[in-house]
């Protein structure tokens, strides 16, 4: 019957008056799961107000710090056919060993006295250069020599105009004084034949003095002549003047068009002869370019191209080799939210592949196996993984990474942030907010209002 009435209530069971519950007695395992129940109550309780250290957990691959100590692929620089392997793979080499020979496969290389006989062609132009320039130092004597006649001759020109002026000077004072005689033989003349009418003089005497004017007549004739002649060789000492000068300006005209044409060919040639010797040197240089050599020291680890005949072309990849310097560092990809919090300097735990850890990620103190590393390079822009790439580099003041490292392994970073308490971080974390900024107490302080 239900105890629904308060009027009929029903009896309480008395527990001692059956044998079976006499028998069983309390049950102790209730009270003591009850006690262990509220033992790790208290300590979650308490352990939600133990430190906790905020980290950004990420995961890369060691690399190097230095680009030129990463894993590097040799390429050929030229077209050619692998003749001869030097190498193995594994093998330790240095900077400058020969690790395979290529052979010519473009015809216009396949001379095999291609550099001697260029450098023969060199000395050839050369020789057809010094003649062009023998012969322009040739047309400059002749030049000179030219100039030299030409102020000659204008001298013996201008000394012959000088000649014919005086000439010409003497030859008018003649005419002058021819002039003047027979003046005086007409007077006279005149004079004898008035003084013959009035019987004063006789006939022999006028006839002499008529004999006397018709000679006077005959020198002003003889002088006015040379007076011309003398014009017309002044005349022709200045028009030889101007002949001299068109001889010589032909002549001088002609060799200086020999001596420019002879720079020209000369000027061409020893373009030539500059076009041949950077062809030669772009065919010695090629010539080194058949023995591909080790650009520092490393290990080959792995050949791309293999056996014998096999041809390559301009640019093609070779072998692969690992520089045998160490300078490791870490490459971690982080996401955009957390991207903000990541500055240079930043410490972070590893664990790298390989190397056995026990991890508490909030308590880097009590993990085991980890490294230390320090952020010394952050991307500017994000990478095709749509996160953002740190370069992290060994904390000099931290135990050193393991020497066995290699290129290319595995790691996982943690990052580490401020230091919260528990129950603080499992409410980010429900919440789905980004880690604290981590800040000393001089950031703080600096950053903080002045007190007055």
């Amino acid at each position: 019957m239900l105890d629904l009435s308060p009027n009929n209530p029903v009896p309480a069971l008395q527990r001692t008056s059956f044998n079976s519950f006499r028998t069983i007695g309390v049950a102790r395992a209730n009270n003591l799961f009850a006690l262990w129940v509220k033992i790790i109550c208290a300590v979650l309780l308490i352990g939600l107000f133990l430190p906790w250290t905020q980290n950004i957990r990420a995961r890369g691959t060691v690399t190097s710090l230095s680009p030129d100590l990463r894993p590097q692929t040799i390429h050929a620089i030229i077209p050619g056919r692998v003749e001869q392997w030097f190498v193995q793979e594994g093998q330790l080499v240095q900077q400058g060993d020969t690790i395979l020979r290529l052979s010519e496969v473009k015809p216009e290389y396949f001379d095999p006295k291609l550099l001697d006989r260029t450098q023969e062609q060199i000395v050839a132009k050369e020789l057809t250069g010094r003649s062009y320039e023998e012969k322009v130092h040739a047309l400059d004597a002749q030049i000179d020599a030219l100039t030299a006649g030409l102020r000659i001759k204008l001298e013996q020109a201008q000394n012959k105009i000088q000649q014919a002026r005086f000439k010409l000077q003497s030859d008018s004072i003649r005419a002058v004084a021819a002039e003047t005689e027979i003046k005086v033989a007409d007077e006279q003349y005149a004079r004898g034949e008035q003084q013959f009418k009035e019987g004063l003089l006789s006939k022999v005497e006028l006839e002499r003095r008529q004999v006397a004017q018709q000679r006077a007549n005959a020198s002003l004739i003889d002088a006015r002549n040379k007076v011309l002649d003398a014009r017309n060789e002044l005349l022709n000492a200045q028009l030889e003047v101007n002949g001299i000068r068109n001889e010589y300006r032909d002549k001088l005209s002609k060799a200086e068009s020999e001596k420019y044409a002879s720079l020209s060919q000369m000027y061409t040639t020893e373009a030539e002869v500059s076009k041949m010797q950077v062809d030669l040197a772009n065919y010695t240089v090629r010539a080194g370019n058949y023995f591909v050599t080790a650009p520092q020291a490393g290990y080959i680890t792995k050949a791309v191209v293999t056996g014998i005949g096999e041809t390559v072309k301009e640019g093609d990849a070779l072998v692969s080799v690992m520089p045998a310097g160490s300078d490791l560092a870490v490459e971690l990809y982080v996401r955009p939210m957390d991207m903000p919090l990541i500055t240079k300097g930043q410490k972070v735990r590893f664990m790298f592949d390989g190397w056995p850890s026990i991890v508490f990620s909030g308590w880097p103190n009590s993990s085991y196996g980890t490294f230390g590393g320090e952020v010394v390079a952050i991307d500017n822009f994000i990478s095709p993984n749509g996160k953002y790439r740190i370069l992290v580099g060994p904390d000099k003041a931290d135990e050193p990474w393991p020497t066995a490292l290699r290129v290319g392994g595995g790691a996982v970073g943690f990052a580490l942030m401020k230091d919260v308490r528990i129950w603080y971080e499992l409410w980010r974390q429900i919440n789905g907010f980004p880690p604290d900024l981590y800040m000393d107490a001089q950031a703080s302080s600096s950053n903080s209002p002045e007190k007055k």
